[in-house]
């Protein structure tokens, strides 16, 4: 049987850790087949993010619409955005084609600290893409911009949950990572509630791509045919993995390994 098809809407990584590069390993690594738009080209290793350029907005809109007159596409995952323009260009091309199983990685700032995303744009995010959106998965940081509160304790997670799903959205992931509490458990708001993803903590700095990864490997398994609980949990497992197997490269966050399963040592 052939795979089920996903597209990814983000940008570019030089350094091969996230980006469009993560979703590729992301979304093959989940059992599916990876088609892609790419939003902008970034100049970045796993120290720094030192350039970005966007690609004309008429560029990403040809590349959304070729994938879809070509192939049957499942899933979409959004992710780097930039620009107002960009937002608005990728938010019309989705609606006209109906996408129902669109998954949003609220990109806004690299782990150097380098925006990805226009303050100006924030708000054409919440308004254009959102409420096209099956599920959006923001870290804390991104939360809280996204909902418009400071995230301290459990009680402001589950607020802020709310207020993401009062957006339009119909399910949102606050991803623990950020939260020092629980930094291994994923929040999942839905129409039936909240659920508690449990995970494991792991200390290290091959953390490069993480958001990419599950976000995009939420897309594969929906894409499949999973459930929205099934999909984050399966993404979930994946991410995981990909950290506890992450590469020593460069000299800053390295990157996870999707692949892990397949070997190092294979050649010797």
């Amino acid at each position: 049987m052939l795979p089920p098809q996903v597209l990814i809407v983000a940008g570019s990584d030089s350094g091969g850790g996230a980006g469009i590069q993560a979703d590729l390993k992301a979304v093959h690594a989940s059992g599916a087949y990876a088609l892609t738009a790419i939003t902008a080209v970034t100049a970045q290793n796993t120290v720094a993010v030192t350039r970005a350029f966007d690609l004309p907005a008429d560029v990403v809109r040809a590349q959304i619409d070729a994938v879809f007159d070509d192939f049957d596409v499942a899933a979409v995952k959004t992710g780097m955005l930039s620009s107002v323009v960009l937002v608005e260009t990728v938010a019309s091309a989705l609606a006209a084609r109906g996408v129902t199983r669109l998954v949003v990685d609220p990109v806004m700032i690299s782990k150097s600290g380098h925006a990805l995303l226009a303050d100006d744009a924030v708000e054409a995010l919440r308004a254009r893409v959102l409420p096209l959106a099956a599920v959006v998965t923001p870290n804390r940081l991104e939360a809280e911009r996204l909902a418009g509160l400071a995230i301290r304790g459990r009680a402001d997670v589950l607020e802020a949950g709310r207020r993401l799903l009062a957006l339009g959205s119909r399910a949102a992931v606050i991803k623990g990572g950020h939260l020092e509490a629980a930094p291994g458990t994923d929040f999942l708001f839905h129409a039936g509630g909240v659920t508690e993803i449990e995970g494991e903590w792991i200390e290290t700095r091959s953390t490069h791509g993480t958001g990419c990864t599950f976000a995009s490997a939420i897309a594969a398994h929906l894409a499949r045919g999973a459930d929205l609980i099934a999909a984050v949990r399966a993404a979930k497992h994946l991410v995981t993995d990909a950290i506890r197997h992450g590469l020593a490269l460069g000299h800053g966050y390295g990157p996870t390994d999707p692949f892990w399963r397949l070997g190092r040592s294979a050649g010797q």
